[in-house]
């Protein structure tokens, strides 16, 4: 029998009236009325209110009159049933409270530097200082336990369809292509680093190659980048998993019904679609401005170069020639807006790179707008027309290079979708973003480089290589997301060693340096390779999407702050003149 308890505070109900019973936990609340001390008394299952009596034990109520919030007490007493104005509906241990007789204190707590009980705002740099007082706040707390159930989902759902999990290398070989390592220095090998993995991508293909079927592996990755509220520096964790003989489809099925079954099982969310839409990237940047679409709403942005070819208004006309666009977006119930509204939005557009935001309004089947004067009446109704405009909208303009304008009426198409409140809540929108592009323009550089990932397969193989101009290659690559968050990208590989240098050779790479770099991964291929590919989803990421999380530092346990230090335990830190001394390492000033 536990020394320290008999039963734990979340989980008391009225069945339990009658019991004599010990309870273990913190301080979460005390309220003192005159010779009766109320305690919320907290463990990880919830709270139980415990009344201590000077009638009925004095010692116990004196003792726990002079403690602290947070203090650590055991205790032994009655579960008695609450009188009928004393419930409390709000937790689900309202209808019972305990009569203390004996309180044992296992740990006294200083004064708090925030309260836990309260929700009340506190400063981030305190609360990472402080996260093991943090953790015990009821929803924090909640998220760390509800990602706990997420990975163990992932873990018995994968493993029930045949894959296997394996852990990779974490000390390995720093890699010349991705974002920057973090490197650690040999002993050993004095002057020589491992570098720690950005992902376990070609120890998993190395594993197809070793003949595994199919492997994943909850997975620590480590990138030296820079922090933002969907991404933590320093470290993060990715479901990696990767099948052999697959085809891209047979990846998206099983990533399909993986987080339809995460949703059913663990969430009360709904899918939006039940079959999750596949977008290629064209349509992706054409349709919503960015190749990670928020699909829960509509506001399709719309492609009206065609309109303004032979157009008088210059400002327009410009924009129709090769490699330039003009693009429109129609948001609905804005009409009775206040001038300071498009101000505002006008205002945004210009932060993000635009020129301007032309707008024209249609009101009692009247056309409204400072551009009007610049537009012929053919221009106009073919607006009208081709964009099915009805009184109430507003259409917005943009117009210039078409990636840049793509992108810039992206973020107005989420700008009005907040303004109008039109995005729907509580729903989970999943979609495939494909066809990404092999290859891209360095226009400052003047060359072609790859656009994507490298080792991905080209569509068509060698034939397109050979053949095709390679800014018209695309490649079997593809990213899943949810709620215009990318949860991963992922790829099935180029398996075949000609076909990746030939794949280099076309963005600049001479075999040597292929060999030089990549020369594990080619000489494995060497040996017989199976058409592989998968995908790694970010962990920190489906759990933030899934508990509503405003970032991802809400979902991990210890993170690091936006400038990547660890203020609880003083991460980075100053070592030793001995150690580095051991490593053969001399620090340079500045």
């Amino acid at each position: 029998m536990n020394k320290y308890r008999t039963e734990y505070c979340g989980k008391l109900r009225k069945k339990d009236f009658g019991k004599e019973i010990k309870l273990a936990g913190w301080i979460h609340r005390k309220r003192d009325h005159g010779r009766l001390i109320f305690v919320d008394l907290r463990d990880h299952t919830g709270i139980c209110q415990l009344v201590f009596n000077p009638e009925n034990e004095i010692k116990s109520y004196e003792t726990v009159e002079k403690l602290r919030l947070e203090s650590v007490i055991s205790v032994s007493g009655k579960v008695v049933k609450r009188s009928p104005e004393a419930v409390n509906p709000k937790i689900e241990t309202g209808e019972i409270e305990v009569f203390i007789k004996d309180v044992e204190v296992e740990s006294s707590a200083e004064v708090l530097p925030f309260q836990i009980a309260d929700e009340e705002p506190v400063g981030e740099e305190v609360r990472l200082k402080y996260r093991f007082l943090d953790l015990r706040k009821n929803q924090l707390h909640k998220n760390i336990i509800y990602r706990s159930k997420i990975i163990s989902f992932i873990r018995q759902y994968l493993s029930s369809i045949e894959f296997t999990e394996i852990n990779t290398p974490i000390l390995t070989c720093s890699s010349p292509e991705g974002a920057r390592d973090y490197l650690v220095p040999s002993r050993i090998h004095k002057g020589k680093f491992y570098a720690l993995p950005q992902a376990p991508q070609q120890f998993k293909q190395l594993l197809m190659v070793a003949g595994f079927h199919r492997y994943f592996q909850i997975a620590p990755c480590f990138r030296d980048e820079d922090s933002r509220a969907d991404r933590s520096p320093g470290e993060f964790y990715q479901l990696d998993l990767e099948m052999s003989f697959c085809t891209q489809e047979e990846v998206f099925e099983i990533v399909d019904g993986l987080f339809k079954e995460l949703t059913k099982q663990l969430s009360d969310k709904k899918l939006m679609f039940d079959s999750f839409p596949r977008i290629p990237y064209a349509d992706a940047m054409n349709k919503y401005g960015t190749d990670k679409p928020d699909i829960r709403y509509g506001l399709e942005i719309k492609d009206v170069t065609s309109v303004f070819v032979k157009s008088g208004f210059k400002a327009f006309q410009k924009q129709t020639g090769k490699g330039k666009t003009v693009k429109a977006l129609v948001i609905p119930g804005l009409l009775g807006k206040p001038r300071s509204f498009f101000d505002n939005a006008e205002a945004y557009a210009k932060e993000l790179g635009a020129g301007g935001l032309a707008y024209i309004i249609k009101d009692k089947g009247m056309l409204k707008s400072p551009i009007l004067k610049f537009l012929n009446e053919g221009e106009k109704e073919n607006l009208t027309q081709f964009l099915s405009l009805k009184d109430g909208e507003v259409v917005f303009f943009g117009a210039g290079d078409w990636e840049k304008t793509c992108e810039i009426m992206g973020h107005m198409r989420v700008y009005f979708a907040k303004a109008t409140m039109c995005i729907p809540q509580n729903t989970m929108a999943f979609c495939w973003v494909t066809d990404f592009p092999m290859y891209k323009y360095n226009e400052e550089l003047k060359k072609i480089e790859f656009s994507h990932n490298p080792f991905s397969m080209p569509q068509g193989g060698m034939k397109a290589l050979l053949e095709k101009s390679p800014l018209d290659i695309k490649a079997f690559q593809y990213d899943i997301i949810c709620n215009g968050v990318e949860l991963s990208s992922g790829a099935i590989r180029n398996h075949r060693p000609d076909i990746m240098y030939k794949a280099f050779e076309i963005a600049g790479y001479l075999k040597k340096d292929v060999d030089s770099s990549f020369g594990h991964m080619i000489r494995a291929f060497e040996f017989g390779a199976p058409p592989h590919g998968g995908i790694a989803p970010g962990i920190d990421r489906i759990v933030m999407l899934y508990s509503n999380a405003p970032n991802i530092r809400e979902v991990i346990a210890f993170p690091m702050n936006q400038r990547a230090q660890d203020l609880m335990v003083g991460a980075p830190s100053a070592v030793k003149e001995e150690q580095l001394k051991e490593l053969g390492i001399q620090i340079v000033k500045e």
